[in-house]
């Protein structure tokens, strides 16, 4: 028997997929497939919070950039270089001291892509009926489970 793929719900083996509490198997399989499923409020969330989160992140460079400008213009007027390459200096230091720290948004909206925006669900063609095996938002565990169904089915059709 090989081993898949196996986490807390899911176990898919050589013999059998094991999910949601329904064990089938994988010789009585005669059909696979996915689909995208209703969105839930927790997947809505999610892509509120990465369009708030891209916002927050995009906001800081454009009011940098305005004031920059408006520096630069309030500067030629005056003719008062000298302040305004100091103040651009030092907020050029600063921008620099605190870009390690964009690390942890980043790595937030790394994550959020990664659990995906849409809830999918895994189906399986078991003695002429469609059996629905899996719903998830998470599109990467999805993604591993899928490919290991889609593995086994292969490696049964190979044997028969």
């Amino acid at each position: 028997m090989t081993l898949y793929y196996r986490d807390d719900a899911v176990q898919v083996t050589s013999e059998s997929i094991r999910a949601g509490g329904q064990v089938i198997a994988l010789s009585d399989v005669t059909f696979v497939w996915h689909q995208r499923g209703p969105k839930t409020l927790a997947v809505r969330g999610r892509v509120l919070g990465r369009g708030v989160l891209v916002l927050l992140l995009s906001l800081p460079p454009l009011v940098a950039l305005v004031c920059v400008v408006s520096l630069a213009w309030s500067a030629q007027d005056r003719g008062n270089w000298q302040l305004a390459l100091i103040i651009l200096a030092a907020c050029a230091v600063g921008a620099l001291a605190l870009a390690p720290f964009l690390e942890i948004p980043l790595g937030w909206l790394d994550r959020s892509y990664e659990r995906g925006s849409h809830v999918h669900e895994l189906w399986v063609q078991h003695h002429g009926q469609e059996h629905l095996l899996l719903r998830t938002p998470d599109a990467l565990r999805f993604g591993q489970i899928y490919r290991a169904v889609q593995r086994a089915v292969e490696q049964q059709g190979d044997h028969r």
